[in-house]
């Protein structure tokens, strides 16, 4: 233990931009890549999105705690997060059917955090200069020392980590008896994803991301899922190859976020790093097939390459586009049932706007299951 103040915290950033605030959470040191979320709700589904392994969060909400924890309202295990930056850590909590506060949580998970911070400053930084690497730490007060350890981080660029966030073991979910079976490619699948799947009467079998396609296959699935996750796609060769063997096999396929840009690149279309990607509960988007929008959930610091997908048109249609940024949000792959969008359809607690994926995604297995269209 340094000889920083009780309860004080500072942040560092990359590029050497400094902030001091108060400790949130578990005393301690950790580092990631900085990146902030604008939803105004939702803190603990985020906090448990393994699609953020790695990652420090700054959080645009002005409170964190307010409603305390609940033991349902994760989307995995445990926090994925590796840090947390807030205005107000609010430690009581006003909802009698929360389990704890956050900061018995947070010390439960061993999470490090900040607060007392001028959020929106920090959120307009990274919005100039791009998402970079941080440290927070409640425990080490030389700047010089923080700075030695922050250039030890690795770049997000080129990372890969959906393997570390997969499961270990296959597992199931559902009714045995449902209509559909699908085989979950894990490479850091939400809970809330997998609960969707099994309110439409599907059976799911969750597989490790390294998962070869003949121990998929053995399942017998009805569909193939590519789930959501973290780091760079760029790497994932194996996921690639799985996704590639799954195309040639002509069967139903659908992937979210990590997914999306997997399938990209089974296509021979690239993704890169954004300069401070989509995260957030807000995020407008268009279908071009319908011309209704979508107010969406999203989490993403890498995206499909637009310029690339032109090259490829007869490989796949653009069937989303962000109305922020144009950036590409869905794919159909042309003389294949298979789809993808890079935001999130389960979204919880919310929006619902595009729960229809799923549905869309059941009538493809439906009219493979029985050659009728559903």
């Amino acid at each position: 233990m340094g000889d920083t103040q009780a309860g004080q915290a500072l942040l560092l950033l990359e590029d050497g931009t400094l902030y001091r605030g108060k400790a949130a959470g578990k005393i301690g040191t950790t580092t990631g890549e900085i990146c902030f979320n604008t939803g105004m709700t939702g803190y603990q589904e985020v906090f448990t999105d393994p699609s953020y392994f790695g990652q420090i969060l700054v959080t645009t909400n002005a409170h964190i705690g307010n409603y305390g924890a609940k033991d349902a309202e994760v989307e995995s295990e445990g926090i994925k997060i590796a840090g947390l930056v807030c205005k107000n850590f609010t430690v009581p909590y006003s909802r009698k059917v929360a389990d704890e506060s956050v900061q018995s949580y947070f010390e439960s998970e061993n999470l490090v955090g900040i607060s007392d911070l001028d959020t929106r400053a920090i959120v307009r930084h990274i919005r100039d200069k791009g998402a970079m690497n941080a440290i927070i730490s409640s425990e080490v007060p030389d700047e010089k020392e923080l700075k030695k350890m922050l250039k030890k981080v690795p770049s997000m660029e080129g990372l890969e980590l959906a393997s570390r966030v997969s499961t270990s073991e296959p597992y199931t979910v559902g009714d045995p008896s449902a209509t559909y079976r699908i085989a979950v490619l894990d490479l850091g699948v939400k809970k809330n994803i997998l609960r969707c799947f099994a309110e439409r009467q599907c059976y799911l079998k969750v597989f490790p991301a390294k998962t070869p396609i003949s121990e998929l296959e053995a399942f017998e699935p009805d569909g193939y899922f590519l789930s959501n996750g973290p780091g760079d796609p760029a790497p994932m060769d194996y996921a690639v190859a799985t996704t590639r063997a799954i195309l040639e096999r002509e069967q139903p396929l659908f992937g979210i976020c990590l997914g999306h840009q997997i399938l990209a690149l089974a296509l021979g279309i690239p993704t890169y790093k954004m300069h401070h990607g989509h995260r957030g509960i807000n995020h407008p988007v268009i279908n071009t097939r319908t011309g209704r929008g979508e107010i969406t959930s999203q989490n993403h610091g890498f995206g499909v390459s637009p310029e690339a997908i032109q090259a490829h048109a007869d490989k796949v249609e653009v069937t989303h586009i962000n109305l922020n940024d144009q950036t590409v949000e869905g794919l159909s792959v042309i003389g294949k049932p298979a789809f993808s969008v890079q935001y999130h359809p389960e979204s919880s607690p919310g929006p619902h706007d595009s729960r229809y994926l799923f549905d869309e995604f059941i009538a493809l297995m439906a009219t493979q299951k029985t050659g009728v269209t559903a």
